[in-house]
């Protein structure tokens, strides 16, 4: 850090003439042999090379001593010094550039190595005399946080307080984080009681009015007043979220929490703003209907809270929920990026959570987390279920589109066909703008892809060309498809068109359209496929979730919605038993659950953690999509 700051200080050292010399002929196109020699150094000077560095500037001060670049060498001598700890040194050579050569970089660094030397008088004299209007925000930064440490070591520690809040407002070579830090370590040394309380006061609403009530917190619990301790952390957990100290925050709440007593309460992460908004909202509706509905005879309250998708948002809130807010349980969140962040705080906070992200390899990770979510492995094992152990089909195709989830299904439908002793006959992939399929529909039946199509022969028996044809079996009894209805309308008729037709077509969930039949017309008909919610099913309990919905929503409701109203519904159902009182109880109630009957499949969880469902069987059937199991 100490380099990084010297670094900027240095170029803006270099943005200052030098009796306009260096404006007028920078160094990189110099011919001189005086400004060969100091390019050298400067080079080996900022690869870190500094003992080569120094050897040249001082041969450099000896043979060019009238050079108009000799403030620099001396600059830059001191420069390497003060990196090497020797400031008395590197103050002797800063004395000697001459009047002219002086800059806001010479006064900055001639400052941080007198608080080295402890002259923090002479350091804060320089200072305060320093332009603020010449310096940019690295340099205005560094001059504020050598000011706060010049003031500290003059025993004036609010005025030291004020320079760092100047600091940690203006972007320079120092975090936010790190200035922090310093203030924390001032608050923490140099404040009395009387002087935190003052500081939170005149700095309300700031980081440091926050810091210094979480040293009134650890103040008050070593003196036992719990009770004040409480309003004080509970004050400064109002901080804006990524405030740097709040797990500092919660580790102070956790002691003053009994860790035996919980809210009868869920904490649910959802991205309610930001690019997944629309998606949260819609899993949010299906919850608060199943708040609605299910009133369970022990009142149970959920916690909303917005990850925004946010990966580290969604870790400090699991923090808070299971510190502060004392929750049995959490649920969510949706986003991958957000749900690996909470997976892991969950973990660490032995809570259970229940998510439901798309993500893989959430649920095994940790023994608290579970997952309710339409998973590719659900899928592919209810179709081959269909069309293995229903319809005796062993030989399958697979054309899939080259998308990372197109590559993931056809691997999993793979390795379930071979697992189950079926084979592979054929596989094609093809691009996701592609709107001509003939080269993979002939290399599924085993063509040459390149080949000309085939005539066809006379149908007219009196025709001295006729010839009756042989019927061709299909190479494959069944052809999975892991696209989506825009893409499939595209493909059934062509697979038709170019001579492969009557085979089961196999699809997943993005199959589920009303308009697929329409686009598709004969060239899908029968074909199979899969989803974890089906609005027309048949089942009661579904017909009246979809209009529960539609009446409290105006709109009919969406996997999302289902998927929300199943979450919340088997936590209910779990909490509604009045002996589940601890986060342990609630894992175990969890991990013991056996079918569900949820609108989106009845659902147990594996011993990983998770969701085995059943999920929809759907066909096409006289143009119109029907659930058939």
């Amino acid at each position: 850090m100490r380099l990084k700051i010297i670094s900027l200080l240095l170029l803006a050292f270099l943005s200052v003439s030098v009796s306009n010399t260096l404006a007028q002929q920078p160094l990189e196109a110099a011919a001189t042999q005086a400004e060969l020699a100091m390019q050298k150094a400067v080079d080996y000077y900022q690869t870190g090379q500094f003992n080569e560095a120094a050897g040249l500037l001082r041969g450099f001060v000896v043979s060019h001593h009238d050079s108009s670049l000799i403030d620099q060498a001396y600059y830059y001598l001191a420069s390497i010094h003060n990196e090497q700890r020797d400031p008395a040194t590197a103050v002797g050579y800063l004395d000697k550039i001459s009047a002219e050569g002086q800059s806001p970089a010479t006064t900055l660094l001639q400052s941080e190595l007198l608080l080295q030397m402890g002259d923090a008088t002479r350091a804060v004299d320089q200072l305060l005399q320093l332009e603020t209007q010449s310096l940019d925000l690295p340099e205005r930064q560094a001059r504020y946080l050598h000011l706060a440490e010049g003031l500290t070591l003059l025993e004036e520690p609010h005025k030291a307080l004020y320079f760092y809040q100047q600091g940690l407002v203006v972007e320079g070579a120092e975090t936010p984080r790190e200035v922090l830090a310093r203030i924390y370590t001032l608050l923490s040394a140099r404040f009395n009681e009387a002087d935190l309380a003052e500081a939170a006061f005149m700095y309300h609403n700031k980081p440091v009015a926050y810091l210094a009530m979480l040293q009134l917190g650890w103040r008050a619990l070593a003196a036992g007043q719990k009770e004040l301790a409480q309003e004080w952390v509970s004050a400064a957990m109002m901080a804006p979220a990524g405030f740097a100290y709040h797990e500092e925050a919660l580790a102070l709440q956790s002691q003053l929490s009994d860790p035996t007593q919980f809210q009868r309460a869920i904490g649910v992460l959802l991205p309610l703003s930001g690019r997944y908004a629309a998606f949260g909202k819609r899993v949010q509706r299906g919850m608060e209907l199943a708040l609605e509905v299910f009133r369970p005879h022990m009142p149970v309250r959920f916690i909303f809270r917005d990850t925004a998708g946010d990966e580290m948002v969604a870790a400090q809130q699991v923090a808070e929920l299971a510190i502060s807010d004392r929750v049995l349980g959490i649920a969510g969140p949706l986003v991958g990026n957000a749900a690996q962040g909470a997976v892991r705080r969950a973990n660490q906070e032995r809570t259970p959570l229940l998510t439901m992200s798309q993500r893989e390899g959430l649920a095994g990770s940790s023994l608290y987390t579970f997952r309710n979510a339409l998973t590719p492995q659900l899928q592919v094992r209810a179709l081959l279920d269909y069309a293995i152990e229903e319809r005796g089909f062993y030989q399958f195709g697979i054309m899939k589109p080259q998308t990372r989830q197109g590559e993931q299904l056809a691997e999993l439908f793979r390795a379930e066909v071979l697992r189950r002793g079926g084979e592979i006959i054929a596989e094609e992939s093809y691009l996701t703008d592609q709107t001509d399929f003939r080269y993979q529909v002939r290399s599924l039946r085993g063509l040459d892809p390149n080949g000309p199509d085939e005539e066809e022969p006379p149908t007219d028996p009196n025709h001295p060309d006729f010839v009756k044809k042989e019927e061709q079996p299909p190479p494959f009894e069944a052809l999975f498809v892991p696209d989506y209805a825009d893409r499939i309308s595209l493909i059934a008729p062509q697979l038709a068109f170019y001579g492969l037709e009557n085979i089961q077509l196999l699809g997943t969930n993005g199959w589920n359209d009303a308009e697929l039949p329409k686009l598709a017309r004969q060239f899908v008909e029968g074909a199979v496929f899969t989803d974890g919610f089906f609005r027309h099913s048949s089942y009661p309990f579904i017909q009246e979730f979809v209009e529960l919905s539609f009446d409290r929503y105006q709109e009919e409701p969406t996997i999302l919605e289902a998927q929300g109203y199943d979450t919340a519904g088997i936590l209910l159902t779990l909490l509604n038993d009045p002996q589940l009182q601890s986060r342990e109880d609630l894992r175990r109630a969890l991990a013991q659950m056996q079918n569900y009957p949820g609108v989106t499949g009845a659902t147990r969880f594996d011993f990983i953690g998770e969701a085995d469902k059943v999920l929809f069987l759907l066909q096409v059937q006289n143009g119109t999509i029907v659930q058939i199991n």
